[in-house]
């Protein structure tokens, strides 16, 4: 095992892959380091789910290597199996078997010891709060506790790298909590996670993000600096007809970018101090008097729409 593998849980390099004439991923390179939540960001077809199918062995990659803990996922991937986790957006659960006999399932499979296997089931139930439900079957579940379910079965083994594909898609707020309070306590431990995710306020939670793109990786950071790199200054505006109020905004002098976030409008801005009062008269001027004004700080959402620029709307 090399220095880098020790130093890396996933290496990633020139990986690529397509589909016919379609090019799903195009020779992303990343590392990730054991303790850190890397969120995989983008919209459908952004080559998320291509990317942690070749990370998980599950498809093979037409070129580039990935290495788990040391491991080369194509060459070894009995071994690799071993020490990652993967839980992609369905899960494979037996909606015939209960809860207990669906972890136990998982646990044979992995090829964890039968003494360890109580112990580790029961930590597991009790962090996501399942404890006392083990008689029920998978199928009478709820859809955040079936979530939840599978995330106990993807770590049953203690695995050392997670790749979550969207988990938490359409799952209840508390279940995401609770989702979420089990992956912080992994980290804890030193496992490495990678996830992809549709909602940007996990995106904020992650250690570092990668912004994908028609199959690249156009950018990858901290949330933090991924802010900070954002081009311009981000005013909110609210008034009572918001999608008229972006038409209104579009295209304007200094305005870099209109984003409709429910009741409000996120403007990039050229310039605030200048463009805050400009803005105020247009507005008074089309008989929008109700507008508010206030300087803002982005989200993911709004860096991920200036730095990529994609249709703002």
């Amino acid at each position: 095992m090399s220095a880098n593998a020790v130093e890396f849980a996933v290496q990633v390099r020139a990986l690529s892959k397509s589909f016919g004439p379609v090019h799903a991923v195009r020779g992303i390179e990343f590392s990730v380091e054991p303790g850190e939540i890397f969120g995989l960001v983008g919209p459908d077809g952004a080559g998320k789910t291509t990317t942690m199918r070749m990370l998980a062995g599950v498809l093979r990659p037409d070129a580039g290597v990935v290495m788990v803990d040391g491991i080369d996922v194509a060459a070894e991937p009995e071994a690799a199996k071993l020490h990652l986790s993967y839980m992609p957006q369905r899960f494979g659960l037996y909606d015939d078997l209960t809860i207990a006999e669906n972890i136990f399932f998982y646990a044979e499979l992995f090829g964890v010891p039968r003494k360890q296997r109580l112990a580790r089931s029961q930590e597991l139930l009790h962090a996501a709060g399942l404890a006392g439900f083990e008689p029920r079957l998978a199928g009478q579940l709820s859809g955040g506790m079936k979530q939840k379910l599978g995330l106990i079965c993807a770590l049953i083994h203690t695995p050392r790298v997670l790749l979550l594909d969207e988990p938490t898609t359409g799952v209840d707020p508390v279940s995401r909590r609770d989702f979420w309070a089990i992956l912080y306590n992994m980290r804890e431990s030193g496992v490495a996670i990678l996830m992809a995710t549709a909602y940007m306020d996990e995106a904020e939670r992650c250690s570092r993000l990668a912004l994908f793109h028609e199959g690249e990786i156009r950018h990858c950071d901290t949330p933090a600096r991924l802010k900070a790199s954002m081009p311009g200054a981000l005013l909110a505006i609210t008034a009572a007809q918001p999608r008229a109020l972006r038409d209104a905004l579009t295209g304007q002098p200094g305005v870099l970018g209109v984003l409709l976030m429910g009741d409000r409008v996120h403007v990039r801005v050229d310039d605030t101090a200048r463009r805050i009062p400009e803005l105020r008269m247009l507005l008074a001027a089309q008989g929008v008097s109700d507008a508010q004004i206030e300087p803002t700080e982005p989200g993911i959402e709004d860096v991920f729409v200036a730095l990529l620029g994609a249709p703002e709307a």
